[in-house]
């Protein structure tokens, strides 16, 4: 009995701020995208609360010279979400346009922070948001025997859908760490 008031008063807080406690899936998809769709619209809407109100200096703000900016992860996250969009819902590569547009931010590395610079936190969520309604449209004309089938031995749709989520889950954590340095 203890064990499970332990649990309660651990994730009660949790329940409280997201009035949600179970993975749903989002209507108008198959059962298992949806349940994707789900966790991939609740870690984007926690990560935008997190940082839709920084001004210019806290999105560019890099606590040392190794370190990412808000922005650049905000553009990571878009570059990576467009990257598998293209390939796994569409089939195909980037375009030369697409490359620059929102390539640049596929690998985090000191040039392309260096790059990733003066554009305020809203261009970036706009980016992100235009790639999103992309995946969404696309996952709805797509199926669970799809989600489920290879793309080569081993390899999934519903586990590259998977990285995208759980690439988003570890920089959600990467910003709340810049987030505690950002100077007062």
């Amino acid at each position: 009995m203890k064990t499970k008031t332990l649990l309660l008063f651990l994730f009660l807080p949790m329940l409280l701020l997201n009035a949600q406690g179970e993975l749903k899936s989002v209507e108008g998809y198959s059962p298992n995208i949806g349940r994707m769709v789900y966790m991939l619209e609740d870690l984007k809407d926690r990560i935008t609360e997190q940082v839709k109100d920084l001004d210019q200096s806290q999105t560019d703000f890099q606590y040392d010279a190794q370190a990412n900016s808000i922005g650049a992860l905000i553009m990571h996250l878009v570059s990576t979400e467009s990257y598998y969009q293209v390939a796994t819902l569409e089939g195909r590569e980037w375009t030369a346009a697409e490359l620059e547009s929102v390539g640049v931010a596929g690998e985090l590395n000191a040039n392309v922070n260096s790059m990733l610079k003066g554009e305020p936190i809203g261009h970036y969520l706009d980016l992100w948001e235009e790639v999103r309604q992309k995946t969404l449209a696309a996952l709805k004309t797509k199926d669970d025997a799809w989600f489920a089938s290879n793309i080569e031995e081993g390899l999934n749709y519903h586990y590259i859908w998977y990285h995208v989520m759980e690439h988003s889950a570890n920089h959600m954590g990467q910003i709340g760490t810049i987030k505690n340095r950002l100077p007062e």
